[in-house]
């Protein structure tokens, strides 16, 4: 059995983040980053059972990791070694119970909410998150019986989906997929479920401008789960939908999902200001929009994203970071001036729709099958040709691609594209 270890080597942490002055995802071939032989990881304890992968999504946070350009936040919430992969499609061996006490039968398709929560972690007290139905904003991500880990993927008593090896998730984790929806579709849910999660907490009601900044994964599923929710009576209309795409797949996925205005990045302001019917103050260098998008969704996290977000967005407007921010560099003047609101939208929990309470993954598996964003998946790779498949992710836009997936129904298997 194989999997891919992510060990603490900050030699190699450092090279890493050289090689990723080259592109994103060059870092993997001198990471501290190794295929290895290894045995399934332990049953922590009462409600816990094995998932063996069969596709796990290559994610923006695991290559920020792999490129050595994680934010230093996260070393206290993490353990090492640990084996990536988060975004997982795969199987249990014997039957359990899943998510809200359902049973599962042998041998069944789940996804796995990846967060490690008080449930997960055993504690006989929750926290106030927890009990809440945030398990995303667990206060506990240290304590119980196991060792730090926010998530799986980055916790050493879980493993990750990178992995023929398997992993372990407690059964609050787990979520049957239905017969219908392919493996594609299945290994998108978790991406889905944090763009449903920022939609859902940006409150947007109807007629108001929206944009999308990046679109990669999660600015595609951003775009999806806007629709869907629209679709299903749980938003009110935008009145635009505008997405600033560099690639010609993303905006042709960007359209098909519902967007109204598809436009490459350096544009999205003029496409804003005609949504806005804005006006614009100061010179080239300086040109500020009088108004602006009711809700701008920044779904890269870098300096230039966020600073670009702020140029669009209206007085008293919503920024919504959904792609992982990093150590950034900021003008803030203009949300101090503008008295924006910049808000985190990180993960998933559970979702108030109108009457209606469900979790976040109950809500992504929905939209998944309904918005088919299996399309997302562009490529899969064997395990064993982990560098080329992190490479081709950090390069996916260029490269004509938007998701990359490890398929671990077979390690010997060549890649597809």
């Amino acid at each position: 059995m194989k999997a891919v270890v992510f060990e603490r080597s900050l030699p190699r942490f450092a090279a890493a983040r050289l090689a990723s002055t080259l592109g994103s995802g060059r870092g993997a071939r001198v990471a501290p980053l190794r295929l290895v032989d290894a045995d399934p990881p332990a049953l922590p304890g009462d409600g816990w059972h094995h998932v063996s992968p069969v596709l796990a999504g290559i994610c923006g946070s695991d290559l920020a990791t792999i490129d050595g350009r994680s934010s230093r936040y996260f070393e206290p919430l993490v353990s090492f070694p640990f084996v990536p992969g988060h975004e997982v499609v795969g199987t249990i061996a014997v039957e359990a119970t899943g998510a809200d006490h359902n049973p599962i039968p042998a041998g069944s398709r789940v996804v796995v909410q990846p967060v490690l929560g008080c449930a997960a972690r055993g504690m006989t007290r929750w926290c106030r998150s927890c009990r809440e139905g945030n398990p995303g904003n667990c206060e506990h991500t240290s304590l119980g019986h196991l060792r730090p880990g926010i998530q799986i993927g980055y916790c050493t008593d879980t493993g990750g989906g990178w992995s023929t090896a398997g992993l372990v998730a407690h059964e609050s984790q787990l979520y049957q997929v239905a017969e219908p929806m392919s493996d594609a579709g299945a290994v998108t849910v978790e991406p889905l479920a944090c763009a449903l999660h920022a939609v859902v907490a940006a409150g947007i009601r109807e007629d108001q401008v929206v944009a999308v900044l990046g679109a990669g994964t999660l600015g595609l599923a951003t775009v999806a789960a806007l629709s869907h929710l629209v679709d299903r009576g749980a938003l009110g209309q935008p009145g635009a939908v505008a997405v600033g795409a560099r690639y010609e797949i993303q905006r042709r996925l960007a359209e098909r999902f519902g967007a109204d205005v598809v436009v490459a990045p350096d544009q999205l302001g003029r496409a804003i200001r005609r949504q806005a019917r804005s006006m614009v103050v100061g010179g080239p260098a300086g040109a500020r929009l009088t108004s602006g998008a009711d809700v701008v969704f920044d779904c890269v996290g870098s300096s230039e994203s966020i600073a670009a977000a702020l140029e669009i967005v209206r007085p008293r407007g919503t920024v919504v970071l959904v792609g992982m921010p990093g150590r950034v560099h900021l003008d803030l003047a203009p949300l101090w001036h503008r008295e924006v609101h910049l808000v985190g939208a990180y993960a998933y929990g559970t979702e108030a729709l109108g009457a209606v309470t469900l979790p976040t993954f109950q809500l992504a598996l929905e939209a998944a099958s309904a918005m088919g964003t299996g399309q997302l998946v562009s490529a899969t790779y064997p395990l064993e040709r982990f560098e080329e498949a992190v490479a081709h992710a950090g390069a996916a836009g260029r490269r004509g691609a938007v998701k990359i997936a490890f398929d671990l129904r077979s390690s010997t298997r060549g890649g597809r594209r």
